[in-house]
């Protein structure tokens, strides 16, 4: 009841507190979220990651799942096994699910919904392009053939790859407005509003309701951090994301605080065979270069300390992570000047890097850190809309963009290879690629020490300059209670709970 009155107070002020007022109002019976950006598409081969994976796990249930802190468990399917060679998945289905129009969720539905991501055009149907046969043994069994082992598979199950829409809406028109799935909840087209706010009634047939207390979830997108803010103190919303700025006022009107630590901060030293910078090929230069940058002052000036130092570029949760590797680099100009002029630059060098509008604020910092130890920073422009192809496009020696993980072996696909998006340059490292090819095809029991190699490797090689992961802020109120997700900038829809 009191979460009803503080729901309908705010609706009277709504205009004040957000721009966008909610069509249906919170109540005890509901879990109320604000999302930082609205919702792309329900198609199944458009499904989206990071903010917008709050969207569609209401009604799309996935294979596997992630545990907050990561690790894969089984849902959908209640057994899966790898063959010797790890090109094999056999994957074992939970009887009696069906989707809400009616049909049987099995083999055959996960089978076209697998091919139907591998054959569209979304950001996510990489996750399924490995997969080169999809063999139906039974109703509630089939195996995927990948056409080489992938180590992201079982992650991917338990996101896009694993998520799985009633097969007779494949393809169809109104897929991408009206979802139908087999999961938690209903998307009730009626009471939503596109853009505004979205309603998911709790489906009564659904095989784990325990793991789902609320009897509806609604979802309103706020872009404006005060807006979200508002909407939080006065009750039209119970959870949304914040910032380190936003958390004296949060807990001074009694909301609580996650935090997660999700991205890393830091330096991309793209020019790693000195390709438009010579001085980039000595490793001696890289090494430098993460000794000049007083990651503590610059974690406490812009994240108010929010956040924990870092050397690597994997968090905590990662089986790449090595703890002893944070102490890899310490702030030493004086250490660095010496470590280039053993290099052969005394007089140090002079870099071009990127001016990102988004990073405006610590470019300065960036160039004096470095001035500091004889390294010179010209900027140059680029328009916000061409951030990423300009980052990308091979033009610059060292960048900086806040990078997310995506899981160990995503990683590897978004760097380590010529090929790889996040490898502008192109840079080929023999003994880097040998580690990268012996842990894709090792057992996976043997796969976190290879990937603690690899990760010793490319620190003690300087290929980033990581200062530090800020940590994600996220509130809730009183009523409700939410574990982070480790790797997602906001929780999963299973994470919430109501607040004892």
């Amino acid at each position: 009841m009191r979460k009803t009155l503080v729901a309908l107070t705010a609706l009277m002020a709504a205009s004040a507190a957000v721009p966008v007022a909610a069509q249906v109002p919170n109540d005890d019976d509901t879990l109320a979220l604000a999302a930082l950006l609205d919702n792309n598409s329900f198609d199944r081969a458009q499904l989206m990651i990071a903010n917008q994976i709050q969207f569609w796990q209401p009604v799309f249930d996935t294979l596997l799942v992630q545990e907050p802190d990561g690790t894969v468990a089984p849902n959908l399917a209640t057994e899966y096994m790898y063959n010797d060679s790890n090109d094999i998945l056999t994957l074992t289905l939970r009887e009696g699910v069906t989707f809400t129009d009616g049909a049987p969720l099995d083999a055959d539905a996960v089978k076209a919904n697998l091919e139907y991501l591998r054959e569209g055009s979304g950001q996510n149907s990489f996750m399924a392009r490995p997969i080169s046969e999809i063999e139906v043994l039974s109703p509630t069994e089939l195996r995927l053939h990948l056409n080489e082992p992938d180590p992201s598979l079982l992650q991917n199950l338990s996101s896009v790859a694993g998520a799985v829409a009633s097969p007779a809406t494949l393809g169809t028109e109104g897929a991408s407005v009206n979802p139908v799935g087999s999961g938690p909840y209903i998307y009730d087209p009626d009471a939503s509003v596109g853009g505004r706010q979205y309603v998911y009634a709790r489906n009564p047939d659904y095989w784990n309701p325990d793991a789902f207390p609320f009897e509806r979830v609604t979802i309103t997108p706020i872009n404006d951090l005060v807006a979200r803010l508002n909407a939080l103190k006065s009750g039209q919303v119970d959870a949304g994301l914040g910032e380190a700025g936003t958390v004296a006022d949060a807990q001074a009107n009694n909301l609580d605080t996650h935090t997660n630590p999700v991205n890393w901060m830091g330096l991309t030293i793209a020019d790693r065979g000195g390709k438009i910078v010579p001085a980039l090929a000595d490793v001696r230069v890289r090494q430098a270069i993460n000794m000049a940058f007083d990651s503590a002052a610059i974690l406490q000036y812009f994240q108010l300390g929010y956040g924990s130092l870092t050397n690597q570029i994997f968090p905590d949760t990662a089986q790449s992570y090595r703890e002893e590797l944070n102490g890899r680099y310490s702030y030493d100009p004086e250490g660095a000047r010496a470590l280039l002029a053993e290099a052969g630059f005394p007089d140090g060098f002079s870099v071009t890097m990127p001016a990102l509008a988004s990073m405006a604020n610590i470019n300065p910092v960036i160039e004096q850190q470095l001035a500091e130890i004889g390294v010179a920073v010209q900027w140059a422009s680029i328009a916000p809309n061409m951030t990423i192809p300009d980052l990308r496009s091979g033009r610059y020696a060292i960048f900086i963009l806040p990078f997310g993980y995506q899981g160990d072996w995503a990683e590897m696909n978004k760097f380590a290879r010529p090929d790889s998006p996040w490898n502008p340059v192109g840079y080929e490292d023999t003994e880097l690629l040998r580690l990268v090819d012996k842990v894709q095809y090792a057992a996976v029991d043997d796969q976190p020490a290879i990937y603690q190699e690899i990760n010793t490797y490319l620190v003690e090689n300087a290929w980033f300059a990581p200062w530090y992961r800020p940590d994600n802020i996220y509130h809730t109120n009183s009523s409700v209670d939410v574990q982070p997700q480790s790797g997602n900038v906001v929780p999963f829809l299973r994470n919430y709970a109501r607040q004892q």
